[in-house]
């Protein structure tokens, strides 16, 4: 499957943000963004005022940027988000809080969501102890994430494991970190997802 794999600091810069796509360094002082929080490029310092399309598709990028999600992918979402009862907005959140690779970086067995898309692809993680290598895999409630028996040892899955970093902690995964387990307790909410957006200009975009 196609994905970005250009420099991902351009990506907080471009919009205007701190993504946390680096893992730890975000939250050091070598973060590109806190050095230059500026839009990349020879124009970058110049005041830029966005038409509402243009705000619309800055929330729409930010919020598939976070995730690592392509157009098709995310497309898809949202339109079984509008199918769903509830907020369309905070449906397409829960949707893309429940991938299997977000759920690794959650947990802490990854220092970011690319990492963790890797963890899954390489089959170091099992879903209620089968393998599952499709980072897009939507968990459940009573579903338990575990990382492989052989892999416990993978020196990066460890250190990410045992960061002191301050990452969102939320209260719908249970963690067990002696058996590198994790349980989803229920399903995630808007107020869990503690992301910087503005959901309802991505609904507006697509409903345009």
């Amino acid at each position: 499957m196609a994905r970005y794999i250009g420099p991902v600091c351009k990506l907080c810069r471009r919009e205007g943000m701190e993504l946390y796509l680096k893992g730890d360094r975000c939250y050091t002082e070598k973060c590109s963004f806190k050095r230059r929080p500026r839009p990349p490029g020879q124009h970058g310092e110049q005041r830029v005022k966005f038409s509402e399309y243009g705000l619309r598709l800055r929330e729409k990028q930010k919020v598939r940027r976070i995730y690592g999600v392509l157009e098709r992918q995310f497309r898809n979402y949202f339109a079984e988000a509008d199918r769903a009862k509830g907020v369309t907005g905070e449906s397409l959140l829960a949707l893309l809080e429940r991938r299997l690779d977000n759920v690794v970086y959650r947990l802490g067995f990854a220092a970011n969501r690319t990492e963790a898309r890797q963890l899954v692809l390489h089959c170091h993680v099992q879903v209620n102890g089968r393998r599952v290598n499709i980072p897009s895999f939507l968990v459940k409630v009573g579903d338990k994430v575990s990382i492989r028996e052989k892999s416990r040892e993978i020196p990066r899955l460890k250190d990410s494991l045992g960061s002191t970093t301050q990452r969102t902690q939320v209260t719908w995964l249970e963690l067990e970190k002696e058996t590198f387990t994790g349980t989803v307790k229920t399903l995630p909410v808007r107020e869990e997802v503690g992301l910087d957006v503005k959901e309802q200009l991505i609904v507006e975009f697509y409903s345009r």
